[in-house]
């Protein structure tokens, strides 16, 4: 009966299986490359153990020789050295003349007419003349031998190395191109125009098909590739069918949709038109009244501090006609008139307009605009668009907090770039009306600037503030942005063509409605 055995592992171990995994991965010419290095390696090794060891091992005992018979010419007859023309260095002289150390001293003293020898410890050999106690010194060749051995071995290595390098030429540049590298690049670049979709060059052309393993592989490629592609125009005639089908439909959704919201905001807009237009014809006509009474009362008020407080009023009723009559351009558009506009002084006329409500009595305004930095505009539009951010940042901040304007001066930016006229200052000035509130909720920051979208929907917000706001920052050439700040509360920053600041008589000349 035949029994079950387990057939030997000749696979290697955990470690070379390790090693094939490693270098089967490498790239064709990265792996001959290591193929390389490891032949020449082996080549080197092998041919430096049979050559080099032989030649070392004669070059040894020739300088044994060399030294004995050197050692034995010292002792018999030290002139031969200065007779004979050789490359031996040879000195006579006292002890410390030829720098001898002690021990060796002391040796030769013991030892008078025999030559002191060791290889190990010394290249010299030395020896004491009995007759003329003069102490004589040879240098062995030492040096030479190394030197033959070392270029022994540099010649070795460079004939081994250009045969390395012509063998790498060769296959690099002649055999591996034409039958391995070819090939496979063939069918590199035919992969590489499916997976783009280039149908014309995913096949490999038949004329570069070898007749050998490789085209055996490409061939069987170019079966498959075929019959994958005809599956997939089959599955994309069905699957485009079913996007048209499913395209119009979200489509038409789509558009139902924003119908739907246009109606939506095309019917408050036009209710919220109406009723500007009637409160604006209704407030026109006490406006006038007041306006006149006020105007009739400074003609006859004697005293300062009244005719102070009758020209604040008649300038808060002038700026509530600009009001009034700013609510009707929901219906019909007007000319602005442009001027440059200082922009301390016109937060500090807004604030005292948002000052009204009894909450202003428990915030602080920091108003740091540079008293230098004006703007082109129109007061009446700009103060409207100020009040706006003042009250909102009013209402955010708690009592006994801070709200604070500043101003900067931000790239140059040409007016007539964008206006065909030249802007006095040829920059932007940057305002940022700050607060430490509760900041602006992340989803509502993307849209804070579309009708109708308020973090207040109650008596106090209708969400078009900052529409109408954004509107008249874009008639003046402007921009306006919100976010919030790192250590609490929302910025609203909005930028403005910069103006030169104008003569006391021009300034005389543009009148100011803002109280």
């Amino acid at each position: 009966m035949a029994e079950n055995r387990k057939s030997p592992d000749f696979s290697g171990g955990p470690v070379l299986r390790k090693l094939e995994k490693r270098l089967g991965d490498l790239r064709i010419r990265l792996k001959l490359i290591v193929f390389h290095s490891v032949f020449f390696s082996l080549l080197t090794l092998t041919i430096y153990l049979a050559v080099i060891s032989v030649l070392e091992r004669r070059l040894h005992g020739a300088y044994q020789r060399e030294a004995q018979m050197m050692r034995t010419a010292l002792a018999s007859n030290p002139d031969l050295f200065r007779v004979l023309e050789t490359d031996v260095e040879y000195a006579q002289g006292s002890a410390s003349q030829l720098g001898m150390p002690q021990d060796i001293r002391e040796w030769v003293e013991a030892h008078p007419g025999d030559v002191w020898f060791n290889p190990e410890k010394s290249d010299y050999l030395y020896h004491k003349d009995r007759s003329s106690d003069l102490y004589r010194r040879v240098r062995l060749p030492k040096e030479r031998y190394r030197a033959l051995v070392n270029s022994a071995r540099w010649a070795i290595t460079i004939v081994l190395s250009v045969t390395y390098l012509l063998g790498v030429v060769i296959l690099e540049f002649l055999v591996l191109p034409v039958f391995v590298y070819r090939p496979i690049r063939c069918l590199l670049d035919a992969d590489a125009a499916a997976s783009r979709g280039d149908r014309e060059n995913e096949l490999v052309p038949e004329v570069e098909i070898p007749d050998d393993e490789l085209g055996d592989l490409m061939r069987s490629r170019n079966r498959m590739l075929t019959l994958v592609r005809d599956h997939e125009d089959a599955l994309a005639g069905a699957l485009h069918r079913e996007e048209r089908l499913s395209a119009d439909l979200l489509r038409k959704n789509a558009q139902l949709e924003t119908a739907k919201r246009s109606l939506a905001d095309q019917d408050r807009l036009v209710s919220l038109g109406l009723m500007s237009a009637s409160v604006a014809h209704e407030l026109n006509t006490p406006l006038a009244v007041l306006k006149g009474s006020v105007e009739k009362l400074l003609e006859t008020a004697a005293d300062e501090p009244t005719r102070g407080r009758l020209t604040r009023m008649n300038r808060v009723a002038d700026r509530l006609q600009s009001i009034s009559s700013s609510l009707l351009d929901f219906a019909r558009v007007r000319k602005t008139e442009m001027a440059p506009v200082n922009l301390r002084e016109l937060i500090d006329e807004c604030w005292e307009l948002v000052s009204i409500d009894e909450k202003a009595s428990r915030v602080n305004l920091h108003n740091r605009v540079e008293p230098s930095h004006w703007v082109f505009g129109n007061a009446d539009r700009l103060g409207q668009v100020f009040v706006n951010l003042l009250r909102n940042a009013l209402q955010e901040t708690g009592i006994s907090g801070n709200i604070r304007v500043s101003s900067s001066i931000a790239c140059a930016v040409s007016w007539r770039e964008t206006h065909g006229e030249s802007s006095a200052a040829g920059g932007r000035v940057v305002v940022r009306v700050e607060d430490d509130g509760a900041g602006i909720p992340e989803s509502v920051l993307p849209h804070l600037f579309e009708a109708f979208v308020s973090t207040r929907l109650d008596s106090r917000g209708t969400g078009l503030g900052l529409t109408v706001a954004e509107g008249i920052i874009q008639q003046h050439n402007g921009s306006i942005r919100a976010y919030n700040r790192a250590d609490g509360g929302a910025c609203l920053e909005v930028q403005l063509p910069a103006a030169a600041e104008p003569s006391a008589t021009a300034a005389l000349g543009t009148g100011k409605s803002l109280p």
